[in-house]
This record gives C-alpha cells, sequence and structure tokens, in this order.
C-alpha cells in the first residue's frame, strides 16, 4: 500500500490543538495588556483565557459542522418550497405582512 500522505498524519493530529492553544495564548496576552489599563479590570490565565474563548464559541459561533449546516439547509429549502406553492396574490400579501411587522425596527416596534 503506498500512501503519499503516510508522514502528514502526526501533522494533522497535532495542529488543532497546537493552534488552539496558540489563540489562548494571545487572546491571554491581549486581555492582559490591553484591558487592565482602559477597564480596570484583573488580569487572566492561561486557563481563563481558554474558557473565555470556549464560552464565546458556544454564545457568538455555534457549533457549525455537518449536522448545523444540513439543518439549516433544509429549513431554508422547506421554505422556499412553501414559497414557490404561493400563488403571486398570496406571496404579495406574504410580503406586505412582513413588511409591516419589520417596518420599525427592533427598537420602534409598535405592542399590537
Amino acid at each position: 500500500m503506498n500512501n503519499k500522505y503516510k508522514k502528514a498524519w502526526p501533522l494533522l493530529i497535532l495542529c488543532p490543538p497546537l493552534i488552539f492553544l496558540a489563540v489562548t495564548w494571545i487572546v491571554m496576552w491581549l486581555w492582559n495588556a490591553l484591558l487592565p489599563e482602559i477597564l480596570g479590570v484583573k488580569s487572566i490565565t492561561f486557563w481563563q483565557a481558554m474558557g473565555i474563548l470556549v464560552l464565546s464559541k458556544i454564545l457568538f459561533g455555534g457549533f457549525h459542522g455537518k449536522f448545523g449546516r444540513g439543518v439549516r439547509d433544509f429549513k431554508e429549502r422547506k421554505m422556499m418550497e412553501k414559497m414557490d406553492k404561493l400563488s403571486p396574490e398570496e406571496r404579495e400579501k406574504f410580503k406586505e405582512v412582513w413588511r409591516k411587522r419589520c417596518a420599525g425596527g427592533f427598537f420602534n416596534r409598535n405592542n399590537e
């Protein structure tokens, strides 16, 4: 069995954790270099920086694997199928309802 990528396996296994550790160190360094002077917060440790990275990924980034993309694509496809089945009059009515709902913006909504 001739596999020309046999030497790359250790690199593929070692690189993601090393990149994660490097990014954690960068977050810790930036936090400790900037935020204590700007906001008056305490300096953080390496493990706290790692916790901040994981927490920010959960809160803001989500987990976008194949499963997450598939669910989103499925929902978009389902909505497009529903829109395709509407008559032109129904489609215009749908658009008008959503225009009215979104016209005021998020902070200017009427309590209807």
